[in-house]
């Protein structure tokens, strides 16, 4: 996701990419201060099995491995937990470890524990307070001229890095250029520290092969459940509509033209008015009929290539939008179908309460996927309650693909979806 957002943004104006990589430092930042946390949690439990080892030595620790092994699993487990809110991947935390010291290190998901716990308590612990410090001078350095008098001659001129000697207010006020600098160091380096601050995580404390297959069964299986739903939800609309309009549209015919035939018998020229109601009738039940149609499959897609009908709903949506396609072979219909519903939908919610100027639509045909992405600048602070986005969802997941939303409250909105392409 982050790749894709990275070359959505480079298209927009300098001031949306500044804001973007702004935040993405925060949200490093914030997940880095997280990964301190259990760092500190990671210190602790392998302090203890370090002491439960020493005691094992004279037989007594031998009772308080258990014990030990399960401070060990729930850390890792709130580790897995942040993991989990933090990117597409869920780390399920395994069943709780062995009673027996033997088995308990015959287990591959303890072996990994216990390579996660040392690293993390070292480097882990270290990544975080190192990413703390730059965000913390740049403050300190900001503020210096303020309050460098209350320090010692000293302790002052150790603001600067050595570059120069603070004595007076000018040399203090000085040391304040040097905040942006800071902050520019930490905007680059802060994601990437978080990025292998989590490594060793994703590594280390995902599940194994068979509880990845376990997984993807139940995984199958929910989707399968999902994709029903989905199908029955979809015939329900389709039965809905047509009761509720063209079969309508189709009785109020019916009984105009009877209405007209019976004024033929008696005064032929007042049968004009219900013959013109029937026709207007049946011109509205027509349409209806086309819009269920179009809502199955969209014809323009029978004619039309994915990125010629994705153009002909940008032309029709009233916030300006861009159609970016690089889809060199076509997928399989119901593919391009769900595409176009997705964008269609989107394009719906962006325009009813997003309060957007611009809008992008990207199309990639990628290893086998079919990527689609939505971006617009508007206030942002979409979820997946409402506005038809469960049923957007629903649909992805009826083909085994992702979905991700991200709507911070000032925005942008961003809308990312994969859709296997199949052969």
């Amino acid at each position: 996701m982050a790749a894709g957002n990275g070359q959505i943004l480079r298209r927009w104006p300098a001031r949306w990419d500044l804001l973007a990589r702004g935040r993405l430092t925060l949200d490093a930042l914030e997940h880095l201060v997280s990964g301190m946390g259990t760092g500190v949690l990671a210190l602790v439990a392998l302090l203890s099995l370090v002491l439960t080892a020493l005691i094992c030595l004279v037989g007594v620790g031998l009772f308080l491995v258990p014990a030990a092994l399960r401070g060990l699993r729930a850390v890792a487990n709130r580790e897995r937990a942040r993991l989990s809110r933090w990117g597409t991947e869920e780390i399920i935390a395994p069943l709780p470890p062995p009673a027996g010291l033997r088995a308990a290190l015959a287990d591959p998901a303890v072996r990994r524990e216990l390579a996660w716990v040392v690293t993390h308590a070292s480097g882990g612990l270290f990544l975080g307070v190192l990413a703390l410090t730059l965000p913390i001078h740049a403050v300190q350095d900001a503020t210096f001229s303020l309050w460098w008098w209350l320090l010692p001659p000293g302790e002052a001129s150790d603001a600067t890095y050595g570059l120069w000697a603070v004595n007076d207010a000018p040399s203090a006020l000085a040391v304040a250029g040097l905040a942006p600098i800071e902050i520019a160091l930490t905007m680059i380096f802060a994601p990437r520290m978080a990025q292998l601050q989590a490594w060793t995580g994703r590594r280390l404390l995902r599940p194994g092969p068979d509880v990845d297959l376990t997984l993807r069964v139940a995984q199958l299986t929910a989707t399968r459940a999902a994709a029903l739903d989905a199908h029955a939800a979809e015939l329900r609309r389709i039965e809905r509509s047509l009761h509720d309009g063209t079969q309508n549209r189709l009785v109020a015919v019916n009984v105009l033209v009877g209405a007209a035939l019976r004024a033929l018998e008696r005064d032929p020229a007042s049968a004009k008015a219900p013959l013109e109601r029937a026709q207007t009738a049946a011109e509205q039940a027509l349409g209806e009929l086309r819009g269920v149609v179009r809502t199955i499959l969209p014809p323009v897609l029978t004619d039309r290539s994915l990125a010629e009908a994705l153009t002909g709903l940008a032309a029709a949506c009233p916030v300006p939008c861009r159609i970016d396609a690089d889809i060199p072979v076509r997928a399989a219909a119901s593919v391009e179908a769900t595409a176009y519903f997705v964008v269609a939908e989107a394009l719906t919610n962006i325009a009813k309460h997003s309060q957007a100027r611009h809008a992008v639509v990207n199309v990639r045909r990628r290893d086998g996927n079919l990527h689609v992405q939505v971006v617009d600048d508007g206030r942002g602070g979409a979820n997946e309650d409402g506005s038809g986005i469960v049923g957007v969802r629903r649909r992805i997941e009826a083909h085994d693909g992702s979905f991700t939303l991200s709507s911070p409250p000032s925005g942008p909105t961003i809308l990312n979806v994969t859709l296997p392409c199949g052969t």
